[in-house]
């Protein structure tokens, strides 16, 4: 894994003839950093995951990786896919092994690996996302959370520099989706770069560094605290503001909060209350 940009430039895309689900989309994922991606059903997230990945080829538009633009060629594919991950939201739509460590192989083999190196790559690949307990598993004993973060732990055995999370936490209970985020910080420090599609715009305030918003086919993109806290964009996007960033204005307002960053999490929240103050 290594810090490396990828990038979109007026993207368009589609699956019906003459509809266009992206329309001059553009995006810059930051190396290293965490990015949440907004919008609701039907707005075009999967699909702008789909091209940024190569799972889709856009009708006009580039994508590309430290500026090498992807090739829609099995070459270029190829090449693309070493850097690039993505792990859809079902994950028995890529679970299709005997057994954990069987599926995690499966990219590493492709690879032309040789068998110390698949394995010291799937071994790394289950300890990061806190599963190598379950090496031996048949993946249909897994449970939901289980079953998306060996998903995961697939893309990951390939080393990409950005990894693509279409809904991680989607269907979780909170524990599982604790676990889950875990799981990406530990991505985060191991050098991988992620984007998390989610509806979830408090998780997005409180995990990512950036986030982008797919509204009206294009894409808004921006600090955290700033895009989702632009009432006109979030009703466009048919999004709601985040809980932190209401509660912190009406504190603020009433003279409980300092001028400056709100909050973006309750714990932040609570530490940023004047002494004395309980909520």
């Amino acid at each position: 894994m290594s810090h490396r940009t990828l990038t979109a430039e007026g993207l368009v895309a589609g699956y019906e003839r003459g509809r266009r689900v992206l329309d001059g989309a553009s995006l810059t994922v930051p190396a290293g950093r965490r990015l949440a991606l907004l919008g609701a059903n039907g707005s075009g997230k999967t699909t702008l995951l789909r091209c940024l990945s190569g799972a889709l080829e856009p009708a006009a538009g580039t994508v590309a990786v430290d500026g090498e633009r992807l090739v829609h060629t099995r070459r270029g594919l190829r090449a693309h896919r070493q850097e690039v991950q993505l792990v859809l939201q079902d994950p028995d739509d890529q679970l299709f092994s005997a057994s954990v460590a069987q599926d995690v192989s499966f990219g590493p083999l492709n690879l032309g690996l040789p068998e110390d190196a698949v394995r010291e790559r799937v071994d790394e690949a289950l300890g990061l996302l806190g599963v190598a307990h379950l090496a031996d598993r048949p993946t249909h004993q897994l449970s939901y959370g289980e079953r998306k973060r060996v998903a995961i732990a697939g893309a990951v055995a390939m080393r990409p520099c950005v990894l693509l999370l279409d809904e991680p936490t989607a269907g979780l209970d909170p524990s599982a989706v604790a676990e889950a985020l875990a799981a990406l910080e530990r991505l985060r420090a191991s050098g991988s770069t992620v984007v998390m599609s989610t509806h979830d715009v408090d998780l997005a305030l409180r995990w990512a560094d950036d986030v982008a918003v797919v509204v009206d086919r294009v894409v808004v993109q921006g600090a955290p605290a700033d895009v989702l806290a632009d009432d006109d964009l979030l009703v466009r996007a048919r999004l709601d503001r985040p809980w932190a960033l209401s509660v912190g204005a009406r504190l603020r307002a009433l003279g409980l909060l300092p001028d400056g960053a709100l909050p973006r999490d309750a714990e932040s929240l609570l530490a940023a209350l004047p002494e004395g103050v309980t909520p």
